[in-house]
């Protein structure tokens, strides 16, 4: 049975650690096994739960992420290989053990390690506290576009290397990579569609985290849109310090009549999905015990780790392609077709989906974005796709296949 994976995410400085530390918090206290683990490098669980990684609770365990050991065990192959260019290109072996630890490695490998969690079969919950949201949405995308890469070049690689091997040593002066190198980058590979595959099942899903702040609602929003584009199921959204009502005090009047505008704006934004309300609290929630606390009030009656009732982003039927973009605008969204891929952009976000065989032979005879969802008909006669760039307002021109944006 595959753990319940529940991610947290939001603008930096919202509460998400928080967020997360308390639903973990409240999963154990319910008796279920559950993991609480980081791809954000800032480590702040450990100053949340007031607590060193290990078993911090019945039921409740805190995993940090250690980069170089992850590397060594795993893909030390790449590593050795990346550490000896360096050294022959003449860095001392310090240097060169420092620089292979590449900048966002500890977010790669931090989902890789999920995936080990995952498989063990040992928990019922894992709860992951991401990055802000811009690092989340970039490491949530790496997967897809690594596999884009690696299928056009890996095959061409490996052979380019047994070609140009007898060369690079004499005239570049630094070795080239050998089978085991190219294996361990496969396997990396591999690791990185499983972890896909894994975040975007049926057991797993996002919260998006914000405070009721008309920049940090609008940055949802854009959120929302990019995770779906990507595949991924948002199935909550926590509203986090808000003020309560009451009292005389004018300035805090302001803010509540600010806060609850904006609720209601991202209750609207965001529905059907649950807003959870949290109140702005009098002390800041640290340790256990607080943390219990926040989460009984944050769920409330509900179950926040029942199995989500919210549809992939992404359904393929014999006559339809349907993406769900929740509060994406015309403008910002385009669609292309090149040969047996469809080409996506939702603002600054672009994904490219790789056809099945029975549509990639088949024109597109329209899209349009309606209602947050983004529909490409196909054509019922079968025949060799044009490069059918364009956007996602109206029907194919005559003639060319290609498609115009409204």
């Amino acid at each position: 049975m595959s753990p319940r994976v529940l991610l947290f995410t939001g603008k930096g400085g919202v509460g998400k650690t928080t967020a997360a530390a308390a639903t973990a918090t409240l999963a154990a206290g319910r008796g279920l096994k559950t993991l609480i683990i980081s791809t954000d490098t800032a480590h702040s669980l450990s100053d949340a739960l007031a607590a060193a990684p290990g078993e911090i609770a019945p039921g409740l365990h805190l995993h940090q992420v250690d980069t170089q050991k992850t590397l060594e065990r795993h893909w030390g192959e790449l590593q050795d290989y990346a550490r000896g260019v360096l050294v022959e290109l003449g860095l001392d072996r310090i240097t060169s053990e420092e620089i292979t630890v590449l900048p966002g490695a500890e977010e790669v490998i931090a989902l890789l390690e999920l995936r080990e969690h995952a498989r063990e079969g040992r928990w019922d919950v894992i709860v992951v506290d991401c990055a802000p949201t811009a690092e989340t949405l970039r490491l949530l995308a790496l997967p897809e576009a690594l596999d884009w890469h690696v299928n056009r070049l890996m095959p061409v690689g490996r052979r380019l290397v047994r070609l140009v091997a007898p060369f690079t040593r004499s005239v570049a002066r630094v070795s080239a990579p050998g089978d085991d190198v190219l294996s361990a980058g496969e396997r990396f590979h591999r690791g990185l569609m499983e972890v896909r595959e894994l975040l975007t099942g049926d057991h797993a899903s996002v919260r998006l985290v914000l405070t009721p702040e008309s920049v940090v609602l609008a940055e949802a929003r854009r959120t929302l849109t990019s995770l779906s584009l990507y595949g991924y199921r948002v199935d909550a959204v926590i509203a986090n310090r808000v003020f309560p009502e009451g009292g005389a005090d004018e300035w805090r009047a302001r803010w509540v009549a600010a806060q609850s505008r904006l609720l209601a704006e991202a209750e609207q934004s965001f529905a059907p999905l649950p807003v959870h309300v949290v109140p702005y609290l009098s002390a800041e929630p640290v340790g256990k015990d607080a943390l219990a606390g926040l989460g009984a009030a944050l769920y409330g009656e509900s179950d926040p780790f029942a199995p989500h009732a919210v549809e992939p982003p992404l359904r393929m039927s014999a006559d339809e392609l349907a993406l769900a973009l929740p509060g994406a605008d015309r403008a910002d969204v385009d669609l292309a077709r090149k040969g047996d891929e469809l080409i996506v952009t939702a603002g600054p976000y672009r994904r490219i989906l790789a056809l099945p065989v029975a549509l990639a032979r088949r024109r597109i005879s329209g899209a349009e974005l309606r209602d947050g969802v983004l529909r490409v008909r196909w054509a019922a006669q079968e025949d060799e796709p044009e490069d059918e760039p364009g956007g996602a307002g109206s029907a194919p021109s005559s003639g060319s296949g290609s498609e115009s944006a409204t």
